[in-house]
């Protein structure tokens, strides 16, 4: 059974960083393209940044870019998201996905591509 497990969410002012994890298990991820999104309260989940199975292609939203470094360690079936300069803006309960398409084909920005979710992690960044 695959499961995703985030973690590494909090509070944080602003200007401040957070590092956050995914945990994956249940198969074989590191053929699998994985994104993060995010979703703030009564919005719809948008999409913060994606990395290739082997790691050297990754697309971030423009509104995170130079901001958020997306990586993932394979050998550990572990996926991150270093959140630096944060803002409040960027409050939002964050999800980790893994999609069964290669890099290129289909949508890697669209929530709808991604089979795999975990179950996401708050973060609250402070004025």
């Amino acid at each position: 059974q695959v499961q995703l497990v985030e973690s590494g969410g909090g509070l944080v002012q602003a200007g401040g960083s957070l590092r956050l994890s995914c945990a994956a298990s249940g198969r074989t991820f590191s053929s699998l393209t994985m994104g993060w999104f995010r979703q703030a309260p009564g919005k719809q989940r948008d999409f913060v940044a994606v990395i290739s199975g082997s790691g050297a292609l990754t697309e971030y939203a423009e509104s995170v870019k130079g901001r958020f470094t997306i990586s993932r360690d394979n050998a550990k079936n572990m996926g991150y998201l270093q959140m630096d300069s944060l803002k409040p803006e960027d409050t939002a309960v964050y999800y980790c996905a893994y999609r069964l398409r290669t890099y290129y084909s289909g949508s890697r920005s669209s929530s709808s591509d991604y089979a795999y979710w975990g179950q996401g992690t708050q973060v609250t960044v402070s004025s």
